[in-house]
């Protein structure tokens, strides 16, 4: 899978990720809600931790710079 994510969007993921994760296991966000945010939780952790996001991919979008190849 080819990356399509940079250093700054993978860290504020994970950033995220962690908050909602914390939100939900201190009880702060519960019940349906809770479990729907700890899914997206879990999405978003993966996704920053592979350095690709699948919709990026259908949309265009590309936040990793990309290396100039010498020729």
């Amino acid at each position: 899978m080819k990356k399509n994510m940079g250093i700054l969007d993978r860290v504020l993921r994970t950033v995220v990720a962690i908050i909602l994760a914390i939100l939900y296991f201190t009880d702060v966000i519960t019940g349906t809600i809770g479990i729907i945010v700890l899914v997206f939780a879990c999405i978003m952790l993966l996704t920053s931790l592979i350095g690709s996001c699948p919709p990026y991919g259908l949309f265009g979008w590309n936040t990793c710079k990309v290396k100039e190849q010498k020729q």
